[in-house]
């Protein structure tokens, strides 16, 4: 585990020394800062609309702010995680120290896990600037805090599923460009998958909502922790970190 830690670190270390981690930190928290305020003037206004024409109670915290924004942040996410994660093996592979790596002692299963977790701490680095909008939430209101965890457990969940999509697509490229655009694809493919579902037969049609990562990331909205969704996303992220490790291994006996 410590090795995995030092590759991870070092990693994590590398985005800060160039302005990649700065500027994507910056337009991460730009977007969702709109997206906060946007949903906070929209639900202020709605409640006074139907407090105006004595529509009842009006619309809770819950539904008209935190299940919008962090819907939305699963969507930024996925397109800023290729930006992290199509360096992690590519610029290695473009500057011929992979070499270095795989004849170094270590396994290639720590240097996959070591260069996830890199990736994963520059993302829980970003959402930790997030933890803003839950604490004025809680300075003006009462929100319920059950869908607040549950919304940043399924974020994080999702997110990490991008991340091993990306290792994997880094792994096969010595291009930052191709990993990274192959990546949003993937993960694009994936976050829409069961739109088709209502085309196909009932069968295939199950199967593409089981393989949709916004279906399994609906109920964490909702403030339902499943353990079958939880289940889908790490076994979604080992499958992808595995195919990683495969392409690393192909890459070494080339």
């Amino acid at each position: 585990m410590s090795t995995i830690w030092t590759i991870a670190r070092k990693d994590f270390k590398t985005y800060f020394t160039s302005p990649i981690a700065y500027i994507l930190i910056a337009l991460f928290l730009f977007i969702m800062g709109w997206m906060f305020f946007f949903n906070l003037s929209h639900f202020n206004l709605q409640n006074m609309q139907y407090q105006q024409f004595n529509m009842g109670k009006g619309i809770s915290i819950t539904d008209g702010i935190i299940r919008p924004l962090y819907g939305n942040m699963n969507v930024i996410l996925l397109f800023i995680i290729p930006l992290i994660t199509m360096r992690l093996f590519a610029e290695e592979r473009k500057g011929h120290t992979i070499e270095l790596l795989m004849t170094s002692p270590v396994t290639l299963g720590q240097v996959v896990l070591g260069k996830f977790l890199s990736a994963l701490l520059l993302l829980l680095v970003m959402l930790a600037f997030t933890l803003v909008y839950p604490l004025v939430l809680f300075i003006f209101g009462n929100p319920e805090l059950g869908p607040i965890v549950t919304s940043y457990v399924g974020t994080v969940l999702v997110a990490s599923c991008y991340i091993a999509i990306g290792v994997m697509f880094s792994a096969g490229t010595e291009n930052q460009i191709v990993a990274g655009s192959l990546t949003l694809v993937t993960c694009l493919f994936f976050w829409l998958i069961s739109w088709a579902s209502q085309a196909v037969g009932s069968v295939w049609g199950e199967i593409l909502t089981q393989l949709s990562l916004i279906h399994h990331y609906n109920n964490f909205g909702q403030g339902l922790l499943n353990s079958n969704d939880v289940v889908f996303f790490l076994s979604f992220i080992g499958f992808g970190l595995f195919l990683a490790h495969r392409l690393l291994d192909s890459f070494r006996w080339r």
